[in-house]
């Protein structure tokens, strides 16, 4: 049996892990939408954990290593129903602002009684207070609104770094701003709005997000998130069938680790150790008899985000090749004989991570052409692309109009692409051109689509997956098997190198705004298993003869744990 061994796995987080890196679980809370911390010199808060439970109108205090939950509004939760966007203001005497519909308000933590400072003409989400301006951002509007706090009055705006409900705070001369809908948290400029990084969360739909100061270290940035859930319960009074669907709140917070890459143009967040199992078991459609076969499957990638720790062979034994730099289990079988019974893959342990790169379109007006060997490999139809087809070279053209920049072309192509299909699962994967008549297409549909157009606009690209681990980051230890493979695709930039694009997340409403989070960006649970090259061959493809012919696959996750800061 092959085993390959590379460097031990990070030191994952101890059981016994400091509340800077546990998940807290407030008890008896049903959706936090608003985060802020005390400073030490805070004689009645220290440097605590308040908290917004916006459904019952709670303002909490939280225990970081206990999740104790205590409510400091016992006799005023009226006051605080439906907020959100909680900000402490570190000041002579500490103040709370928070957002309720259109109005920002504040209070003291002596008498948490608010008041009404400022209404806007759509609902306020978030507020922050650095010395004498104050943000709200209001998705409605689509911006962050600046106003004085001397005058009450808009002293300007940046645009809103998504497209979601947004909180924010403020860090030195940073702000810190968290979307629901991009799954993402951004670094703005507090003095022009540029943005100067993003990460990707671990979780969906964070509410919240504050800074715990740590004279020690670094501070600790912690994100709420909150949403629904749907799980089975078991209900007596239906003796026919008990067990049912229902539908519970899920919320909790989070410490969000990252680390920025300023010279490569990303950044990487929240990682695990993940132990990845793929198998096949020989179970023929119809008896063969196959002579010297050779089977092989791609094993995980080393990239920016991915790191293959180690891999050994399960059932039998397989030797390795390199294709374009990928890393491959061969598998040899003399003969195969009708009936015979296998099991045959590989097991791995994978460092995974989120990844999100910060590439603006004036970052690549003056790249060089693409060469003339990725044009031959990556600008042609060598995947049933269907790009000679009236309707393909049609939606090629609609799809940028009259752009010209490389990033811009591709968003385009993005967005026109979700303008024309809805998700859903097929039988069989169809060329892009019935796709785009059908309006209705899988991942490895919209993927077959994206890479046509992209191709036909002179943009390289590639496919890439393979499958993606259940995202329940929380589940650790757990064998946890996913619903079906998945597919996404790279673009290349000239000067610069490869760059990911999901092929259908982000098309989650009618005609947009759509979220961008998963462009130039990947989330932590995707497993990288074949860049640009074949999943997985077989020599008997020449006979006619798939793999779906011959074998059933078996694919798991378990995480293994978190891993430390990257």
């Amino acid at each position: 049996m092959l085993v390959s061994h590379q460097d031990p796995p990070q030191i994952l987080i101890p059981p016994n892990q400091p509340h800077q890196w546990r998940m807290i679980r407030p008890l008896g809370v049903y959706e936090v939408s608003g985060l802020a911390f005390g400073q030490e010199k805070d004689p009645q808060l220290g440097n605590g954990l308040l908290a917004l439970d916006t459904v019952r109108g709670y303002l909490l205090q939280i225990d970081p290593a206990t999740d104790n939950t205590i409510i400091l509004n016992p006799y005023g939760v009226e006051h605080f129903l439906d907020a959100t966007g909680l900000f402490l203001e570190d000041s002579a005497t500490p103040t709370l602002w928070f957002c309720r519909e259109d109005g920002v308000y504040c209070c003291t933590l002596l008498e948490l009684t608010p008041q009404l400072m400022l209404r806007l003409p759509y609902p306020a989400n978030g507020v922050a207070v650095s010395e004498e301006t104050i943000y709200i951002t209001c998705q409605k509007a689509g911006y962050i609104l600046l106003f004085d706090r001397a005058t009450w009055r808009q002293v300007g705006k940046f645009p809103a770094p998504g497209v979601g409900i947004e909180n924010i705070t403020v860090r030195g001369d940073e702000l810190w701003v968290c979307d629901r809908t991009e799954q993402s948290v951004y670094c703005l400029d507090r003095s022009t709005g540029e943005l100067r990084f993003n990460l990707l969360t671990p979780f969906g739909s964070p509410t919240g997000l504050a800074f715990c100061p740590n004279p020690q270290s670094e501070d600790t940035l912690y994100i709420a998130y909150a949403t629904e859930e749907a799980y089975i319960r078991d209900n007596p009074n239906n003796r026919d069938n008990s067990l049912e669907i229902a539908i519970r709140d899920r919320t909790f917070i989070h410490p969000l680790h990252f680390r920025v890459h300023q010279a490569e143009r990303y950044a990487i967040s929240n990682g695990y150790l993940l132990e990845v199992s793929y198998l096949e078991e020989l179970s023929p459609l119809d008896a063969v008899h196959l002579e010297n076969l050779e089977w092989r499957m791609a094993l995980p990638a080393n990239t920016a985000r991915q790191t293959l720790k180690s891999v050994e062979a399960i059932g039998l034994p397989f030797t390795e090749e390199v294709q374009q730099d990928q890393r491959v289990a061969v598998f040899h079988f003399s003969t195969l004989k009708p009936g015979e019974a296998r099991l045959f893959g590989w097991k791995a342990q994978v460092e995974v991570h989120a990844i999100k790169y910060l590439l603006t379109p004036q970052d690549v007006e003056d790249i060089p052409a693409l060469s003339p060997e990725f044009q031959a490999r990556y600008l042609v139809d060598d995947d049933d692309l269907a790009m000679d087809t009236p309707v393909v070279r049609r939606a090629a053209r609609e799809a940028i109009g009259t752009e010209t920049n490389l990033l811009r072309k591709i968003l385009k192509i993005r967005n026109y692409v979700y303008e024309r299909l809805s998700y859903g699962i097929q039988a069989r994967i169809d060329t892009p051109d019935v796709v785009l008549d059908r309006g209705v297409g899988s991942c490895g549909e919209y993927v077959g689509v994206l890479l046509a157009l992209a191709r036909l606009n002179g943009i390289a690209c590639r496919t890439v997956g393979r499958y993606k681990c259940p995202a329940t980051a929380d589940q650790q230890g757990v064998p946890l098997q996913p619903d079906y493979n998945h597919v996404w695709l790279e673009f290349y930039i000239p000067g610069f190198g490869w760059v990911p694009m999901e092929s259908n997340p982000d098309d989650v409403t009618e005609r947009g705004p759509y979220p961008t989070r998963f462009f130039m960006g990947l989330p932590w649970n995707h497993i990288e298993l074949g860049k640009g090259i074949p999943f997985e061959t077989t020599s008997a493809r020449s006979q006619g003869i798939r793999i779906g012919d011959l074998a059933l696959n078996h694919v798991r996750f378990t995480i293994l744990g978190e891993l430390a800061a990257p």
